[in-house]
């Protein structure tokens, strides 16, 4: 038996998120399938981010256990040849047999994309929020710094969020723009139900000159659950990568 570590890209807009659910299609039920079939065996992955419906991925990491003969690095060519179009395998290779995707201290990568203008551009409107509204960028990045370094986020998540707490570690936030594309980059030791898009809403409102700068501050020193702005779409959110530290990712 051996582990093999995956790379996992998705265009999330056809999926009902990562994570297997009843009677729905799932990315992480589309990759059970295909290794099932290619592996001639029962293959249950692991992931790494459980991303909601219509969350996209650049980086997302799997793992599953196998006795198939095929080399850990050509895994990710004899599965790519076999799955849809919108979900790619971008590496893979056999680790450890006790490396595990989510249970170890990770550094999680996430950007939400807005597309600022007067009309949409129905080319890329599946991958970003469109906005007509001008947005004030420079405010937008003043502000996501405050939401560098630990606090409580209670605040930005969703209610239902199943957790024991609500302190997380953001290592590194910035809003900047490419032409019309407005992105909101952060990365943290690990994000709550609904954080992202949370965080994103509540910077649009600043960018759209309905709060102030220092308004995150405020949010973050109360501890409590406060307004915040609104949970934006998922599709303009993506994964981009999630890094480990190298003990916890070693090559077999």
């Amino acid at each position: 038996m051996k582990r093999i570590k995956l790379e996992v890209a998705y265009d999330g807009t056809n999926y009902c998120g990562w994570q297997i659910q009843p009677n729905d299609i799932t990315v992480q039920g589309v990759l059970n399938k295909h290794l099932s079939e290619l592996l001639g065996e029962e293959i249950q992955v692991m992931g790494a981010s459980r991303t909601d419906s219509g969350v996209h991925a650049l980086g997302n990491v799997a793992v599953f256990d196998t006795e198939s003969r095929i080399p850990g690095e050509k895994m990710a060519k004899a599965l790519n040849a076999r799955l849809p179009e919108d979900i790619v395998i971008q590496s893979s290779k056999e680790v450890a047999p006790d490396f595990h995707p989510r249970f170890q201290e990770t550094r999680k990568t996430y950007e939400y994309t807005f597309y600022n203008a007067t009309y949409d551009n129905p080319v890329t409107s599946r991958h970003h929020h469109f906005v007509y509204v001008p947005l004030n960028v420079d405010k937008m990045n003043e502000a996501a710094k405050y939401f560098e370094g630990k606090h409580c986020f209670i605040s930005m998540c969703s209610i239902k969020a199943q957790t024991t707490t609500y302190v997380r570690t953001i290592y590194h936030c910035e809003v900047f723009q490419h032409g019309r594309y407005i992105i909101m980059r952060v990365t943290g030791s690990g994000f709550l139900y609904n954080m992202v898009r949370l965080m994103a809403g509540t910077l649009l409102e600043i960018g759209r000159g309905k709060k102030e700068v220092d308004w995150i501050k405020e949010i973050l020193a109360s501890k409590e659950r406060v307004a915040v702005g609104p949970k934006l779409p998922a599709k303009g959110l993506t994964l981009i990568r999630i890094e480990y530290p190298e003990a916890n990712d070693h090559d077999k």
